[in-house]
């Protein structure tokens, strides 16, 4: 088999792991309600079972961090990501709190191993390639979502019992992710890189990610003030129906896909740095235009606007640590990826808390600043003239690498 035969293979792949992942999300996330009527979880308790996930994730992150070192990433992608479906079918599967707590649990921290392994194999891929290609797997993971999501819609509509609901995606989609699984592609060597021994990253390598971690946790803020926000806020301060406030949320989603889908093309042509400026900027106007909304359909374009612009950091995000350290990018990946659950788990109660004490206008203008926080950091992403193709690349043996506007490899 011909290296571009394997990485084509190992693209595609990939990018199906992203999508199952992106269905077996929205599956648990948007049937939340039903879960908690099911098993009895209190108002005051559920919080604590929601907040449990993204800790336990950040855990399973680090693990994964140390685990890498002796065994392939694509090893550890293609046990977590079974595990993620049958621990969500586990969630739908019992009738006691201890159960859910258990099922929970085990998608924890499986998610945190699947989420590292998966953007660690997309990094040392988008490294081989030598163009823009992360952006594209997010976006698998978006249209799985959006799938995910309707699944979910259709399973509350016709009132399915949750394990009923859930075991058709789980039934088709895991045997195909270990089909799947056989293409994975590792990287191939390692290099050193500011890291030092290419293998970790020692004190002075992590001060050159901090930037990143911070732009990291900045946007799932963004993210998860509409994935969690976006209904009440168009309910209940825009004034709309509860059939109208189900609908930003859809509409950032599809944006997001859209946004993801051509993102790549974006930063062969004007490269990272100015991709990521661009989203920050679209993206704080969204929040600002969701604030100062006089009605519910300019409240709309406010979330559109936030899934345009928010879409394209967090993929460009780990694709930056990847460049910063070529040798440690597997280590770098998975400390990056814990600030997306730290991100998570601030974003919901921060916006939450400001709207109780101030107002929910006023809090949306918080996560508007801190995606502002990208500009001071755009450099991170790379040199200007950095743009994984479009007449910056060069072959180099049976590979091509993005050599940027000087003519060295980046």
């Amino acid at each position: 088999m011909t290296d571009d035969v394997r990485l084509r293979r190992g693209r595609g792949a990939l990018g199906f792991s992203f999508f199952v992942q992106g269905v077996t999300f929205a599956l648990l996330v948007t049937r939340i309600p039903a879960i908690q009527d099911r098993y009895g979880i209190s108002d005051g308790l559920l919080p604590v079972f929601l907040a449990a996930v993204p800790v336990l994730a950040g855990v399973a992150s680090v693990a994964t961090e140390h685990l890498v070192k002796r065994v392939a990433p694509s090893a550890v992608l293609r046990w977590a990501q079974p595990l993620v479906l049958l621990s969500l079918l586990g969630v739908g599967a019992g009738d006691r709190l201890w159960q859910v707590a258990l099922a929970l649990g085990v998608f924890g921290l499986s998610v945190g191993a699947l989420d590292a392994s998966m953007n660690m194999l997309g990094v040392s891929l988008q490294q081989a390639y030598g163009r823009s290609i992360m952006l594209g797997f997010h976006a698998a993971y978006s249209l799985g979502g959006i799938l995910g999501a309707s699944a979910a819609w259709a399973g509350a509509h016709w009132r399915l019992d949750l394990f009923v609901g859930y075991l058709p995606a789980v039934a088709v989609l895991l045997p195909l992710a270990l089909l799947g699984s056989r293409y994975y592609v590792d990287r191939r060597g390692r290099e050193a890189g500011p890291g030092g021994d290419g293998g970790g990253l020692g004190s002075g390598g992590f001060g050159l990610l901090l930037p990143l971690c911070l732009v990291m946790a900045c946007a799932y803020i963004g993210d998860s003030t509409v994935a969690n926000w976006s209904a009440k806020y168009l309910q209940d301060v825009l004034g709309s129906s509860e059939q109208t406030a189900t609908v930003p949320y859809n509409v950032y989603m599809v944006t997001t896909l859209a946004g993801r889908a051509v993102g790549d093309l974006g930063v062969r042509r004007f490269g990272a740095v100015a991709v990521v400026r661009c989203g920050a900027l679209v993206a704080a106007g969204g929040f600002a235009v969701v604030a100062a909304a006089p009605g519910p359909g300019a409240g709309m374009l406010g979330f559109t606007l936030l899934g345009i612009g928010l879409c394209v950091i967090v993929p460009q995000t780990f694709a930056a640590a990847g460049r910063l350290f070529p040798g440690a990018s597997d280590t770098a990946v998975a400390r990056l990826n814990i600030f997306n659950y730290v991100g998570f788990l601030v974003g919901s109660p921060l916006v939450g808390a400001l709207g109780d004490a101030w107002s929910y206008r006023g809090a949306m203008l918080v996560p508007m600043l801190l995606v502002l926080v990208t500009l001071f950091h755009a450099r991170s992403f790379g040199p200007e003239g950095a743009r994984y193709g479009v007449g910056h690349e060069r072959r180099v043996g049976d590979r091509v690498v993005d050599v940027g506007r000087g003519g060295h490899e980046v």
